[in-house]
């Protein structure tokens, strides 16, 4: 278990890179402008998501399907 929540742990670091990525992307390169409450909405609903993923893990439903290595 102790494994899954690290494996978890780094999904969502990486999973959260990419968002700021785009965002960073779509902001600054593109030009597009992103209204404050967008950008709030789009990290409460992954915040949101995380917390249904660690909860599931931690409850027994198995949490999420990651790959093996080794």
């Amino acid at each position: 278990m102790l494994s899954a929540i690290i494996y978890l742990l780094i999904y969502v670091c990486v999973i959260a890179l990419v968002i700021y990525l785009v965002i960073w992307v779509l902001r600054d390169v593109i030009g597009l402008p992103l209204p404050g409450k967008v950008i709030q909405i789009l990290w409460v609903i992954f915040a949101l998501f995380v917390l249904l993923y660690i909860l599931q893990l931690v409850l027994g439903g198995g949490g999420l399907h990651l790959p093996k290595f080794g």
